[in-house]
């Protein structure tokens, strides 16, 4: 402990509770259901917390031996140079049962005892829909997702995603880029100061400067294996609707459509190609009933908010084909091909073939990644 520290907010306490090493969200929250902040630090500086009958009964796995170990921490952490570090670095921290608490989470039945945050929980206001992916996601997997991110935000609603890698990043950059849209939301599996993937650097400060990041986890956490099915779980409770635009079989967007149902979320599916390992995990849940989303106006419907913005056909900004040039897109189908397939599909000569695509992808119909070519469900 240190001078002053008896000032100190509630809020300085549950900061260096949860720094202390094999503190889970579960047992955080066993102790702080239990006593108050500083009681609760009290008891862990003392190597009592593995006394009490009611916190054993809900934290996992916690023991004398863990509970010396917090002990021994305990005499070595600086409270206030703790809480300090957090208020220099501009991070917001929340407890459960404070007025700022988002309310999605606050009746939650896995509820964080505690977030930390960059930017305004203001956002969390809004209508707000998770869009989530795998990170090894196709071309037309990052369109999609970028595109549903645009639209929603400009139709108000605030996107959450995780800021990894793949679909997450996508459907953020697509809400950054709608202009006057809601500002998007993002929950992560480390401390604020931990940036991970470390390629995403950019997009975390920006959709921090604009909307907000929070986690569960004080700063210089580091990334761990179990943080992100927990991540997983709050992105689920803020969610008032989940679309998964692609996902594996087995992949991690799954831990969130599962966290989602038992929410009583519902959960939206992108259809895709059934020869798509991408697709594999969002084809199963379309055919276990999942509803399918065409467009951002899917989701629109389903929050019972109105998508007659959102055109299908006719209000296509984009320059109507000619004829031949229609010919050719119809011959790109909607999975990616190469120039030799067009033109094998369409029968018409190379050269022709070549010209028709690049006047295709220059009216935003169609997008080029190396030799290849695939058809965009709306301009860009």
């Amino acid at each position: 402990m240190s001078a002053g520290a008896d000032v100190l907010p509630a809020a300085a306490w549950v900061v260096a509770l949860a720094g202390l090493s094999g503190m889970g969200p579960a047992r955080l929250g066993a102790l702080l259901g239990r006593w108050e902040p500083q009681q609760a630090w009290r008891r862990v500086e003392e190597g009592r917390a593995h006394l009490d009958a009611e916190v054993v009964a809900v934290a996992r796995r916690l023991d004398a031996a863990l509970s010396a170990r917090w002990r021994r921490e305990a005499a070595t952490v600086d409270v206030t140079r703790r809480w300090s570090a957090h208020v220099d670095a501009g991070v917001g921290v929340v407890v459960r049962g404070d007025a700022a608490f988002p309310s999605p989470l606050r009746d939650d039945h896995e509820p964080p005892a505690v977030l930390f945050s960059r930017g305004s929980l203001d956002v969390l206001r809004r209508p707000r829909v998770a869009v989530v992916g795998t990170r090894r996601c196709t071309h037309a997997g990052r369109v999609t997702a970028r595109e549903l991110g645009h639209d929603l935000a400009a139709a108000g609603v605030c996107v959450v995603s995780g800021l990894a890698q793949g679909i997450d990043a996508e459907a953020h950059r697509g809400a950054l880029a709608a202009d006057a849209g809601a500002a998007p939301a993002a929950v992560v599996g480390t401390g604020l100061d931990v940036v991970y993937p470390r390629g995403n650097a950019e997009l975390w400060a920006r959709v921090a400067a604009v909307g907000c990041v929070v986690c569960e986890y004080p700063l210089a956490t580091r990334p761990a294996a179990w943080r992100f099915p927990a991540r997983n779980r709050i992105i689920a409770a803020l969610a008032d609707v989940v679309v998964v635009v692609e996902s594996h079989a087995r992949g991690g967007s799954m831990h969130t459509v599962d966290a989602a149902l038992e929410r009583d979320r519902p959960v939206m599916v992108v259809p895709g190609p059934i020869r798509s390992p991408a697709s594999t995990g969002t084809n199963d849940l379309l055919a276990a009933g999942s509803a399918p989303v065409r467009d951002a106006g899917d989701v629109l419907a389903v929050l019972g908010l109105d998508g007659a913005a959102l055109t299908r056909g006719g209000g296509d900004p984009r320059p109507a084909p000619s004829p031949s040039a229609g010919a050719v897109l119809d011959a790109v189908g909607w999975e990616p091909a190469t120039i030799e397939v067009v033109a094998q599909r369409v029968g018409q000569p190379l050269a022709a073939v070549a010209t028709a695509l690049s006047r295709l992808e220059r009216d935003g119909w169609l997008l080029r990644q190396g030799g290849w070519f695939e058809r965009t469900a709306h301009a860009s």
